[in-house]
């Protein structure tokens, strides 16, 4: 690790892997946010997928302020968030055959909305399967993504694909192998991982670019507003109304 503090290190890490997806993924941004309006104008609905720590970043476009008030969790049980107990056992359900087929039977997923799915490795059977059967029932699916590791590591799935390999659209989070930015002589593993960061800004380029897109159609975006800002919950109470059909976090 070179001069300066860890903290300056991670945020100029950090900082790079911005200015990289800014720049390479700038048309793959501007063609989800486009499939996300024309799914929204089409009267389709939204939906987010992510498992572990990759569901941080679906979490956060969902019931956010300033967020799109249709994309909804496509949640699984165990493997939200590290609240299961024990945490490794969501580890474990991501390679799970057949567990995605069972979500996806029982979800409100149908012909004609979107799927955004994110997985850093995009190599466990749980987000491939996840992408093979959205797509087989008609659902265009957009992946989030590291490309490296189909170069780098090996499929889990039986098919020996990866995310990247059964999607409409990829963005490419750029994020290395391992997911740590930082290495220092005095500890024995790579530390400080960055893939939250830029994956949640992909994810946050992205539906700005789907409502700025339904704009300039003429199409007022369903946004949400702060429950903290005068006013905020009479303008959410009217969006969920119009959209009531199309939200499923409220239910």
């Amino acid at each position: 690790m070179s001069d300066g503090t860890p903290a300056d290190l991670f945020f100029d890490a950090a900082i790079n892997l911005l200015h990289r997806v800014r720049e390479e993924d700038a048309e793959a941004i501007t063609a989800a946010g486009t499939l996300l309006a024309d799914t929204v104008a089409a009267g389709g609905r939204l939906f987010a997928f992510g498992a572990g720590h990759s569901s941080l970043p679906a979490q956060d476009v969902v019931y956010r302020a300033g967020g799109l008030a249709l994309m909804n969790l496509l949640a699984v049980p165990g493997v939200v968030g590290v609240d299961v107990i024990p945490a490794t056992l969501g580890s474990a359900l991501e390679r799970v055959d057949g567990l995605a087929s069972a979500v996806l039977d029982t979800s409100p997923l149908r012909a004609g909305d979107a799927l955004v799915i994110i997985s850093l490795s995009g190599r466990n059977a749980l987000p491939v399967e996840m992408a093979l059967g959205a797509r087989a029932r008609g659902v265009k699916v957009i992946g989030v993504t590291s490309v490296v590791y189909a170069s780098e590591t090996t499929s889990r799935h039986s098919s020996g694909t990866f995310l990247k390999d059964h999607c409409d659209i990829v963005l490419d989070s750029k994020i290395a192998v391992g997911d740590a930015e930082l290495t220092l002589d005095t500890i024995p593993a790579p530390f400080a991982p960055a893939s939250t960061v830029v994956t949640s800004a992909l994810m946050q380029a992205m539906t700005a670019t789907a409502a700025a897109t339904l704009a300039d159609r003429g199409i007022e975006p369903p946004l949400l507003r702060s429950g903290n800002v005068d006013g905020g919950h009479e303008w959410n109470s009217r969006v969920m109304r119009e959209y009531g059909d199309r939200i499923f976090y409220r239910h």
